[in-house]
Formats: structure tokens, sequence, C-alpha cells
């Protein structure tokens, strides 16, 4: 198993083109696909759900994923070059599960490649007024575009609209710690903003466990980052380094900003789908918040779309290497891009796009149950490889950063199906559970039924 998934990994990188990604590029990535609209317009939801208490969520939250991507980085470092982390799920959970989460991660990312092309083309509506579906299409195909060119040209684009969202935190963060110091004047009072509306847990300990999956999935993305270091010049060195890093950052982005908006905004006056940023902003009187939160909302949308599309080819491309997908799909073009995996990627894409339009209530719900906890599933399989890989090379690991072995393995473990069980608890989440489950299920099926049985008469 590890010597096919080894030779998988050296083919990979024998066909692949020139390496172009520079580090600024991985770590730009892996913020691309993290911080969205989830962060920007998504927290009103979890805010309005728990009040204050939603900061040790947030806190929580932070914690697994800094955790899952440590797991990750130690096993990047102990046995470096197998590839992107399917590979190393598939080094320690074996061929199906490398099978199955490539799938599933593959299915996960077409759907949000629809989903993100629909929400760009809404906010561009109001500007240019052109019909959704068509400037749905315009972005998939400029997206694909970009990712038809060398992978240099990838990095650049998702390094500058990650660049928007994270200066837009940055100066967030001053302006909201000059407002609270009393700076830009008005009559700020934190305390009595943050707990005067009914304390830090006004609905209680459950509704902190209500809306985790809310935040849980605002934060999922970090492991892009695996598969693009995959494309950079010090693979393994640029792989450790944002798996230590990101998922610190990304909590004191989350964190940070949060909490400065419940000191400065009422939480009872946040509601779901209104965005958190222009409400403190307006608080603030910072002219014109709303049009540059629109601009920011729009630079994440285009900056998850872009990730969305190369990480889903990629991943396509890597399961047609293995012969898990039809082998034409992992073909490059002479500027080394997955040329025909971003055309099929593309057209699946724009079908979901789609079908949100046509059917929204019927084929769009079904694919965004089969896929919503899909993260779930795969950040369950990383914490599970870590554990395998490590006991079974007991004292030739020979790189250990996570604390407490195995412990920290199984409290992830737990954490997990915490989420998973407070999903199935809620009637409204329940069915993205139990249709994840069925995605998970049907892949394994293909696998072993057809992938498996073919290998056996090899």
């Amino acid at each position: 198993m590890q010597t096919a998934t080894t030779q998988a990994a050296r083919d990979n990188k024998a066909s692949s083109g020139a390496s172009e990604l520079k580090t600024r590029h991985i770590s730009m990535i892996a913020f691309g696909g993290v911080i969205g609209a989830g962060l920007f317009v998504g927290s009103s939801a979890a805010i309005a759900g728990a009040g204050p208490g939603v900061l040790l969520t947030f806190a929580f939250t932070g914690a697994l994923v800094v955790t899952v991507m440590r797991m990750l980085g130690e096993m990047l470092l102990a046995r470096p070059g197998l590839g992107s982390f399917v590979d190393y799920i598939r080094a320690g959970c074996g061929d199906a599960a490398g099978f199955v989460s490539g799938w599933l991660y593959w299915g996960f990312w077409v759907v949000t490649v629809g989903s993100e092309a629909i929400a760009g083309a809404i906010l561009l509506q109001d500007w240019i007024g052109l019909p959704v579906w068509l400037m749905a299409t315009a972005l998939v195909a400029s997206v694909a575009l970009i990712n038809q060119t060398a992978v240099g040209v990838f990095g650049e684009f998702e390094f500058w609209l990650s660049l928007i969202k994270i200066a837009c935190i940055v100066v967030f963060s001053v302006l909201g710690a000059s407002y609270l110091f009393g700076l830009l004047g008005g009559h700020p009072a934190p305390v009595a903003t943050l707990l005067g509306h009914g304390g830090f847990l006004p609905h209680g300990m459950g509704a902190l466990l209500a809306v985790l999956p809310t935040v849980l999935f605002s934060m999922v993305g970090s492991e892009i980052a695996t598969v693009a270091a995959a494309e950079s010049h010090d693979a393994p060195r640029n792989l450790s380094r944002v798996t230590r890093t990101i998922g610190t950052r990304i909590t004191l982005f989350y964190v940070v900003s949060v909490s400065l908006i419940l000191c400065i905004k009422p939480w009872s006056d946040i509601h779901p789908g209104q965005s958190p940023f222009v409400l403190a902003m307006d608080v603030m009187g910072v002219p014109g918040a709303a049009f540059a939160i629109r601009l920011v909302v729009l630079s994440a949308v285009l900056s998850c779309l872009n990730s969305a599309m190369f990480v889903t080819a990629r991943t396509l491309r890597g399961l047609a290497l293995r012969g898990e997908a039809p082998r034409t799909l992992g073909s490059l073009s002479s500027a080394g891009a997955p040329q025909a995996a971003v055309l099929a990627c593309s057209v699946f894409g724009l079908l979901a796009a789609f079908s949100s339009i046509l059917a929204p209530g019927t084929v769009f719900a079904f694919l965004l149950g089969a896929t919503g906890a899909v993260m779930l599933f795969i950040y369950l399989l990383i914490v599970v490889a870590h554990l395998r890989m490590r006991e079974r090379a007991g004292s030739r690991w020979g790189y250990s950063a996570i604390p407490l072995f195995p412990a920290v393995n199984y409290a992830a473990i737990v954490a997990i199906a915490s989420v998973t069980i407070t999903m199935l608890a809620d009637p409204a989440q329940r069915p993205t559970v139990l249709a994840s489950l069925g995605s998970a299920l049907a892949a394994f099926l293909a696998y072993h039924f057809y992938f498996a049985a073919q290998r056996g008469r090899r």
C-alpha cells in the first residue's frame, strides 16, 4: 500500500509542470480557502444563535482545526514526498479510504464552484444587470482560464485576492481597537455592549453546540495548501510551515475580529444574513462601509472560486493518475496545467450552478446535502491516518510535534463525532449528515466492487 502511494506521488511529481508557486503564494492560498464570506457575512448566523458565547465556539473550533493541521504537518515531515493530504490518508488508512476521501473532496469543491459562482453573480447583478446564469458562466470560465495557465498565474491571482481579505480584517481590527479606546470619538462601552444583553450565554451552553457546525464549515479549507505546495519549489518545507502556522493565524483572525464586533455592536442587533462587519463600522461612523465590505465579500467569493477550481482539478487529476478516474483527466498542457481536469470540473461546476437556478429545492439541495458534511469525514480520516501511521512507525517515526499522543488524536475524534451528533440531533441539519454519509457509502461501494476487483484480477 505504502509503495503504491509513494509511486503515485512520484508519477505525479514527474508529470507535473514547472514548480512555480512561491512560499507567499502557498500561505495566501491557505488563507484564501478559509477566510471568505463565511466570516464576513455567515458569522452573523452564529452570533445571532449563540450570543457572545460564540467566541468559545470559535476558539474551540479553531483549536480543532489547528490540531488537525498540526497532525497533517507532522505526517508531512515524518514521511515527506507522498503528495497531498489525500495521499497521507491513503498511506495511513488504506487505498479505499484514499479513494473515498479523494472523490468526496472533489465533489465538495465542485459543488463549491457552482455555489460560489452563483454568489458572485448575485453580487455583481446589482452593478452590471446581466442575468445571473450568464455572469455565473463568465465567472467559471474566467477561473477556468486562470487555472489553464501556468500555476504561477493562479498563485498571483490568489495572492492578491487573499491580500484584500486580510487587509480588510487588519484595517477593521485597527479601527475597532481605536474606537474602543476612544480614539474615534463616540461613546464606546465594550463591557456593557458585550454582556448587557442577556449575559455571555444568553441562550445557554446548548447554543454553543448548535452553532458549532456553522463555525466549523466557515473555517475549513486550510488543507488546500497541501495540494498547492506540491507544485512549489520546496514542497516539504512549505507544507510543514503552512500546517504549523495557518491554523493559529486563522483562529486569531476569527476570534479577534468577532470579539471586536461584539464589543462594538450588541449581539442582539445582529441578524442572520447581515454583515456584522458593516454593522460595527456603521457604529464607528466609517463612511462607505457597506460598499467597501461588499467589494471585500466579492473578492472573497472570487478567491474561494479560484481556489475551488484549483483544488478540485488537482484532486481529480490525482485520482486519474492512480487509475481511479478516466486516465485522460491526468493529462497536462504545455504550461503544466491539468487542462482536461479543469475542463471537466468547469462543466460539473456549471451544472451545479445551473441546478441552483433551475431546481434549487431539489437537485441543488441534494448536492449541498450530499457534500455538506464531507469535511467532517476528511478531518476524521486525517486524524485516524496520523494515529495509525505514527503507531505503525513507533520509534522510527522520527518527528513528533503533537504532544500527548495518542490522547490528542482520540480527543479530536471525540470532537468531530460531537459535531456530527449535534448535526444529527438538529432536524434542519440531519439530512445533510445522512446525505453525506450516503455519498461516502456510495464511494466505498464503487471502490470495493469495481476498483478493488480490478486490482485483484491484475
